[in-house]
């Protein structure tokens, strides 16, 4: 767990939270083995942001189902990794500099 991290329940499912600076809700959905989900994340604590994550391959299989009918709101490919902002602007897949300018 990285530091500043602590976990939070939501809608059932367990994410990891980590500390940094509120830049409106930001959750970040990930694969545990996803080189491009570990980049998303550094980057994100390299921002210093305040986000919360949950890796979707360590769930079980009924909380996997909860998982991507949520992230399919978002990301009608469900693909990882997919950040969401607000709960309006998503981002699939690595793309930092889509991430800088919506996090500032």
């Amino acid at each position: 767990m990285p530091a500043g991290g602590d976990k939070a329940k939501i809608s059932g499912m367990e994410y990891t939270k980590v500390s940094g600076i509120n830049k409106g809700h930001v959750r970040l959905y990930a694969l545990s083995t996803c080189i491009w989900c570990k980049k998303t994340r550094e980057l994100l604590e390299q921002l210093g942001v305040e986000y919360e994550y949950i890796y979707a391959d360590l769930l079980s299989e009924e909380e996997q189902d909860e998982l991507l009918d949520e992230l399919e709101k978002y990301n009608p490919m469900t693909s990882f990794p997919t950040l969401v902002i607000d709960e309006k602007e998503s981002v699939w897949g690595y793309k930092p500099q889509e991430v800088r300018k919506l996090l500032g």
